[in-house]
């Protein structure tokens, strides 16, 4: 069956797909730069003869046709690395580049999709359909995916899947529950003008910093005190920059954070309600405020039909006891763009280890992955395909 010869081309291959994801961690690019793995990428595809093309200025966008007719299925999986530097200097495969690193596991997104398309291309001549392999630059400033949907990535394409490897989930534990997966992730910047004066004479001023502590101290009433409490949401502030003396009241305050929500009318009451905080307090104090309130990702809603196939090949493929209950995360994912343009769902696949020291959190320094996850992450990718154009 096709299913067993996906899955033993993939074990065969283990070691390859390791050392492939230990070349790309320890040559990390950084979003938008990732000229080297893209060159990697063409190169793996050249041999293998599947289709392709570049995206500018960096990312590919590959297909494997199958010999019969059928649907397109979107795989997906995103490429650059961080501006974090490595801890894990006793690893053979350490990032050699300086305050950069792959320390959120899209060296083993890349990899394992490579390995996908390889034990998909063995089968291609039972494929009905097509598979459109998206390796996507510039995930973590949340802006590659929306340009790869703009170079057509998505078109014509009928059911999208992606997968992120999880240091907070068991190794080779699978969480894919329909519904809320990732949230939407938006910034705020707050500039509050005051007006400043000597730090002995307090009457003749504005002081910035107090309005600005002010509003630190109450803005959390948003969440606590205008929400539904069944209804997630999350408002941090991130970064406070005020004054420039000891012995000056200060002018100006600026504060940035981020917004974390699920439901599209939340986020909307949370944006309008930083705004009236910012003015009702910058008013109390007779200083002036200014709110720029940018929405980044929307959230990952994974379709419930999607959700449940992937469910079900996880038990199929690895066990009954595969599938694992995870409650949604507030961090972000720009594949929520992909699932603008058509069904699909997000995967996680577990690769914490404490035997191996992988539990670190995503974007740490001493962050890496229980590398037995790579080959069921390389395995539910191909079988995903497979299986959604078969249904």
């Amino acid at each position: 069956m096709i299913n067993e010869a996906i899955k033993a081309y993939i074990t065969e291959h283990e070691e390859e797909l390791i050392a492939t994801r230990r070349k790309l961690h320890s040559e990390p690019e950084l979003s938008w730069e990732e000229e080297n793995t893209t060159a990697f990428i063409c190169e793996q595809l050249d041999q293998l003869g599947i289709a392709y093309r570049r995206t500018n200025p960096t990312g590919v966008i590959a297909e494997i046709k199958g010999a019969k007719p059928g649907g397109t299925v979107a795989l997906r999986g995103d490429m650059d690395a961080l501006f974090v530097q490595e801890i894990n200097k006793d690893l053979a495969y350490t990032s050699k580049f300086e305050g950069k690193m792959h320390a959120c596991g899209h060296d083993a997104h890349t990899s394992m999709l490579l390995f996908a398309a390889k034990a998909l291309h063995q089968v291609k001549d039972e494929i009905p359909g097509t598979v459109r392999l998206i390796f996507q630059p510039a995930e973590e400033v949340a802006q590659g995916a929306k340009e790869m949907v703009k170079q057509g990535a998505m078109d014509g394409v009928d059911n999208v899947f992606g997968i992120h490897i999880w240091s907070q989930t068991p190794t080779n534990k699978i969480v894919c529950n329909p519904g809320p997966a990732f949230a939407a992730a938006d910034i705020f910047k707050i500039e509050f003008t005051g007006r400043g004066g000597h730090g002995a004479i307090p009457q003749d001023t504005i002081d910035a910093a107090v309005v600005a502590s002010s509003f630190v101290m109450n803005v959390q009433s948003v969440v606590s005190r205008t929400i539904d409490p069944l209804e997630p949401a999350v408002l941090t502030i991130g970064k406070m920059i005020v004054g420039t003396r000891f012995n000056v009241i200060a002018e100006n305050a600026l504060i940035e954070g981020t917004v974390r929500t699920f439901d599209s009318k939340t986020r909307d009451h949370v944006e309008r309600e930083l705004e009236h905080y910012a003015n009702t307090v910058a008013s109390l104090y007779g200083a002036k405020a200014k709110v720029t309130y940018t929405r980044g990702t929307d959230a990952v809603i994974n379709e419930t039909n999607s959700a449940h196939l992937v469910q079900q090949i996880a038990q199929e493929a690895f066990g009954e006891d595969a599938v694992y209950d995870q409650q949604p995360t507030m961090g972000a994912e720009d594949f929520s763009f992909f699932l603008d343009q058509a069904p699909g769902s997000f995967a996680l696949v577990g690769s914490g280890n404490p035997e191996k020291d992988t539990e670190w959190a995503h974007h740490h320094g001493r962050f890496n992955i229980d590398e037995d996850a790579l080959k069921t992450g390389a395995e539910l990718y191909a079988q995903y395909a497979w299986a959604y154009l078969n249904k």
